[in-house]
C-alpha cells in the first residue's frame, strides 16, 4: 500500500540542507539536533530557513531559473482573473495558468506544493520540539512556525481545491500537523479552514516580540491572515472583530503610496513581504519580468481594458502610477503621436487572436475609423453619476460595431504594443534599490485588512460603515471628495458590497487575490477582453477554477485527483 507522500522531505534536509539562511548562529561543526531545538539560535535558524525556502530558486523538472514558491504561488492566483492581458504564446507554464489548460505535471503546480509542505514539515518539527513559555523571543519564534504553518496550508486549500462557500465538506488538502508522514488523505475543507485559524490564533498569542523588518511575522500578520480566511469563510462578524482588535487599519497607510512596493520592507502598511537583497534580484526569473521588459524583463503580461477602465475614471488616482503606459514616438511609424483605437475581435481564436486598431477620425457624425477601406462608427457612450469628476459625473466607454457586434474598444495615444497589445506594463514587483527587476513581493499588507473590513461591513448591512472603508482607500489614492460614496451618492452603483468589490480590484490588482474574490462571492469571471485567454466566462462552479494536484504527489500516496484533470 502506497503511505509515502513523494513531496514531504526527510527532517535532515530540512534542519542541515538550508543553504541560503542567513542567521548561522552555530558552526558547522557544532550543528545537531538537538542544539538547533533547545535553543533560540537554532530555532531562528530553522524559521529564517522557511522564510529562505518562499524565495529560493530549486532545479525542479529542467532548470532552477524561475522556480520559485513566490513567483509560482501570485502567478497561479493572479494570472487566471481578469486583472491582466497576455500579448502572446509563451513557453512559460504560466501560460496554462491563464488559460486554465493546466496539467498535472506542470512545474508551477508541482514545485509550490513540494516546497510548501517542506515549510510545513519544518515549521512542525519547531512546533514539536521547541518548548512554549521559555523567553518572549522564544514564543516569537514559536508562533512564527504557526503561521507559516497555517499561511501555506491557506494557499494550497485555496488553490487546490474549491471555495469555502461551495461546502465545507468538499476535498481539501493535506493537513500536516506533526512530523507523522507516514499516511497521507485530503482533509475536507472546512477542516483545513479550521486548522489555519486555529494556529494563526495560536500564532498571534506567541508573537510579541517582532523582529525586524516586514519580512518577518508579527501578531498583527497573524491576525490580518485570519481577518482574510475569516472572509472567505463569510464569518463576516468575526472579521470586524479581528480587525478592530488589530487597531485602526487607516493609521497604516502608507502616505507615499506611489513608492510603495519599492520600499514595502520599510513601509508601516506592510504585514508580510517575502524580502529580497540586491543579492536576490532574479532578473529575467523575477515575477516583475512578466510585468515589464525594463532591466531585462519580459514585459509579455499588461493591465487588463477592464481594469484600466476602472482606474481611468479618475485620471489622478495614484494607483494609475503603477501603470507605465508606453506612448509610440517611433517617427518612422505613421500612427506616432495620434489617436488610435484599439479592439478585440471577439471570434478569433485564442493564442492567435489580435486587437484591431487604426487611426481615430472625426467627422460631423462623430469619431470613425478605417480598416481595410471600410469605414466603422465608434461609438461614445456617456456612462452617467460614476467616478469622473465633471458637473455631470460623467465618464465614457468606446464601442466600435464590427463583425454585427459592439467591440469594447479604448481610444489612446498610439501605443508601443506587442502583438497588438498595447503596453501597459506593471510595476509593483519592481525598482526596490532603483533596480527593475527586485521586489519583495507583498503578501499582507493594512490596505487590504481595511477592505477585507469594509467587505464584512457590507455584507452585515451596515453600508456607512462599508463606504467610510472604502473612501479611506480612496482618498488615500488622491481620489477628489467628488469622488466619495455615501448613501446618497453612489455614482450609479445598486449595492454597497458591489463598491467594495471594484475598490479591492483596483488597490489590490496583482496582488494575487482577484480570482479568489469572484469565485469566494460566486460570481462568475468575465475574460471576454483582448488577450490570448479563451474568449469566455469562466463560471464559479466549474471544476477547473481549482488547480490539479500534482502527479508527483497523487501517483506516490494514492489521494484522489480533482475532477476534471
Amino acid at each position: 500500500m502506497k503511505t509515502k507522500v513523494l513531496y514531504i522531505s526527510a527532517a535532515l534536509f530540512m534542519l542541515f540542507g538550508l543553504v541560503s539562511c542567513e542567521n548561522n548562529i552555530f558552526p558547522n561543526d557544532e550543528l545537531n539536533g538537538s542544539s538547533l531545538m533547545t535553543d533560540e539560535g537554532g530555532a531562528t535558524y530553522i524559521i529564517d530557513g522557511c522564510y529562505a525556502m518562499l524565495k529560493e530558486e530549486y532545479e525542479y523538472i529542467e532548470y532552477a531559473s524561475s522556480n520559485t514558491y513566490i513567483r509560482h504561488y501570485l502567478q497561479l492566483a493572479e494570472f487566471p482573473a481578469d486583472n491582466i492581458c497576455l500579448s502572446g504564446r509563451t513557453t512559460d507554464p504560466l501560460y496554462q495558468a491563464t488559460c486554465y489548460k493546466m496539467t498535472d505535471n506542470l512545474k508551477n503546480v508541482g514545485l509550490p506544493w513540494w516546497i510548501g509542505y517542506k515549510v510545513i514539515y519544518t515549521a512542525n518539527n519547531v512546533i514539536e520540539g521547541f518548548e512554549e513559555g521559555k523567553s518572549v523571543e522564544c514564543d516569537q519564534l514559536l508562533g512564527e512556525a504557526y503561521f507559516l504553518r497555517a499561511m501555506v496550508h491557506f494557499h494550497f486549500v485555496t488553490l487546490f481545491a474549491k471555495p469555502y462557500v461551495l461546502g465545507r465538506d468538499n476535498m481539501g488538502v493535506p493537513l500536516r500537523t506533526s512530523t507523522n508522514t507516514e499516511v497521507t488523505t485530503r482533509a475536507t475543507v472546512g477542516e483545513v479552514y479550521d486548522q489555519v485559524a486555529k494556529d494563526l490564533r495560536k500564532a498571534a498569542s506567541l508573537m510579541n516580540k517582532p523582529r525586524g523588518n516586514a519580512g518577518y511575522a508579527t501578531k498583527n500578520t497573524a491576525l490580518g491572515l485570519l481577518s482574510r480566511v475569516y472572509l472567505y469563510e463569510e464569518k463576516n462578524d468575526s472579521v470586524i472583530s479581528v480587525v478592530n482588535e488589530m487597531g485602526d487599519p487607516v493609521d497604516y497607510l502608507e502616505t507615499d503610496f506611489p513608492n510603495y512596493f519599492a520600499k514595502a520592507l520599510s513601509s508601516k502598511e506592510t504585514l508580510l513581504a517575502i524580502a529580497h537583497t540586491s543579492l536576490e534580484n532574479r532578473g529575467s526569473g523575477s515575477i516583475g519580468s512578466m510585468y515589464t521588459n525594463d532591466g531585462g524583463g519580459w514585459g509579455e503580461i499588461y493591465a487588463s481594458d477592464p481594469l484600466l477602465n476602472l482606474y481611468e475614471r479618475y485620471p489622478d488616482d495614484k494607483r494609475l502610477s503603477f501603470i507605465d503606459f508606453r506612448e509610440e514616438t517611433s517617427p518612422s511609424i505613421a500612427l506616432t503621436g495620434k489617436d488610435a483605437v484599439f479592439f478585440p475581435v471577439p471570434s478569433a481564436t485564442d493564442e492567435f487572436r489580435s486587437n484591431l486598431f487604426a487611426e481615430v477620425k472625426t467627422d460631423a457624425s462623430g469619431k470613425y475609423c478605417t480598416i481595410e477601406g471600410t469605414d466603422y462608427r465608434i461609438k461614445e457612450v456617456q456612462v452617467n453619476g460614476m467616478n469622473q469628476p465633471d458637473a455631470a459625473g460623467e465618464y465614457k466607454l468606446y464601442f466600435v460595431n464590427y463583425g454585427g457586434e459592439d467591440c469594447a474598444a479604448r481610444i489612446m495615444k498610439f501605443p508601443v504594443h506587442r502583438f497588438t497589445y498595447p503596453n501597459y506594463f506593471v510595476t509593483k514587483y519592481s525598482y526596490q534599490d532603483g533596480q527593475p527587476m527586485l521586489s519583495s513581493p507583498v503578501l499582507l499588507r493594512w490596505g487590504e485588512v481595511l477592505l477585507n473590513r469594509a467587505e464584512a461591513y457590507a455584507k452585515t448591512g451596515q453600508d456607512a460603515l462599508a463606504l467610510a472603508d472604502v473612501n479611506a482607500i480612496r482618498q488615500r489614492a488622491g481620489i477628489p471628495a467628488a469622488g466619495m460614496f455615501s448613501a446618497t451618492q453612489m455614482h450609479g452603483y445598486t449595492t454597497v458590497l458591489d463598491v467594495v468589490l471594484d475598490e479591492r480590484r483596483m488597490e489590490l490588482a496583482f496582488e494575487g487575490h482577484r480570482m479568489f474574490d469572484v469565485y469566494r462571492n460566486k460570481r462568475d469571471m468575465d475574460r471576454r477582453y483582448p488577450g490570448v485567454q479563451p474568449w469566455e466566462v469562466v463560471k464559479y462552479t466549474d471544476n477547473k477554477i481549482q488547480f490539479p494536484i500534482p502527479y508527483g504527489e497523487w501517483s506516490v500516496s494514492g489521494i484522489p485527483q480533482n475532477p476534471g484533470y
